[in-house]
């Protein structure tokens, strides 16, 4: 009984299109902000906490973000999102480094923009392709800025090595140095980006998105534009995503090399977004924290599940059993569960409400 909405009554349009409608729902997801912001830097004294999962998941959940409102909400399938994140990063690092005094938010934001211009130029194919040719052409972005910023001395403020840096960041006059402050900074951007794709998909365009993915033939005979629908999703998918890639490289990385968003990364946010949840905002979340706790995971698990039965596992066979695990997942939430981790949560919820009838 306590989980229900007997007694919730809405008397308002607004009140009834709450995102979260139920009111356990609003003060479970204020409780989890509320810890996520002040619990976890008093609680979390270790800094590799931070380093290697904290930061990584909360970055990646924000290019998740927008690879799913792409693949998931439109239905366009896309195998160059490392790319685009690469734009952002380095759109982001030149003009950081070029125009003195600018803002670390006008970079990231602007990273952001230059990310959403090569989107849509690359999201023009799927005006006329789509499904497996779409999936080539997206690929084909990867390959090209791959080489671009591999080989094009200006994108790297001719750095001899090809990699670059940055230093001193700031929001606001606030120093962006030690783990926690870049913790909550990449938790503030997240949230924000969260509740404005949440609110979103659930808008007028969310529909026309989903419509395209149903059925594009029915959504233009009803009216939808196929060409505005496809090209907003792939601007506001990029968008997202070149904010992360930057944040990646600025607040995660702080030095990097254009290895740093190979076409590894382009199918890592893909397997997120299918272990996590196609069409689900919090698939990604699930997705991206799947994708970088296992390995974590599998890296202590294994040696210690050895040792018991007096084998030892080298780091390559733990290397290569991540890899096996990640395939049969896929394979299997394809199978079994093709909305993904967020299906299953959104089955205990409704559980939940049911809890202890049997009906």
């Amino acid at each position: 009984m306590l989980y229900r909405e007997n007694g919730q009554f809405k008397t308002t349009y607004t009140t009834d299109q709450q995102v979260f409608p139920i009111l356990q729902d609003r003060v479970g997801i204020g409780l989890l902000l509320a810890f996520a912001v002040v619990g976890v830097p008093l609680l979390v004294q270790d800094d590799y906490l931070f380093r290697a999962i904290l930061i990584p998941f909360l970055i990646l959940s924000l290019a998740a973000l927008g690879l799913n409102i792409l693949v998931g909400y439109c239905g366009q399938i896309s195998l160059g999102t490392g790319a685009f994140m690469a734009v952002g990063a380095y759109g982001a690092y030149n003009l950081f480094v070029r125009i003195e005094g600018v803002p670390l938010i006008v970079a990231l934001l602007a990273g952001g923009f230059f990310a959403m211009i090569a989107g849509v130029l690359f999201g023009i194919p799927s005006l006329r392709i789509k499904g497996l040719y779409l999936a080539v052409a997206t690929l084909a972005a990867q390959f090209f800025w791959d080489w671009a910023f591999l080989r094009i001395k200006w994108f790297t403020n001719n750095s001899s090595s090809g990699s670059v840096s940055v230093s001193d960041l700031a929001f606001f006059g606030l120093p962006i140095e030690t783990p926690v402050q870049k913790y909550l900074f990449c938790l503030g951007v997240l949230i924000v980006f969260g509740i404005g794709a949440k609110n979103l998909v659930r808008s007028h365009i969310g529909r026309e998105w989903m419509a395209i993915r149903d059925m594009d033939v029915a959504a233009s005979v009803i009216g939808i534009r196929p060409v505005y629908a496809k090209l907003t999703a792939f601007a506001v998918s990029s968008f997202i995503v070149g904010v992360a890639g930057a944040m990646w490289g600025f607040v995660h990385l702080g030095s990097w090399e254009p290895a740093a968003f190979s076409i590894d990364r382009s199918f890592q946010l893909l397997f997120m977004i299918i272990i996590g949840g196609l069409g689900s905002i919090m698939g990604s979340f699930f997705g991206a924290f799947f994708i970088v706790a296992l390995p974590i995971f599998l890296n202590q698990f294994l040696p210690w599940a050895g040792s018991l039965v007096g084998m030892t596992i080298s780091t390559a066979a733990v290397a290569h059993a991540e890899f096996m695990i990640f395939g049969a997942l896929i394979v299997f939430f394809l199978i079994v569960e093709p909305h993904g981790l967020a299906r299953l949560w959104s089955i205990g919820k409704e559980k939940m409400r049911l809890w202890p009838f049997p009906h």
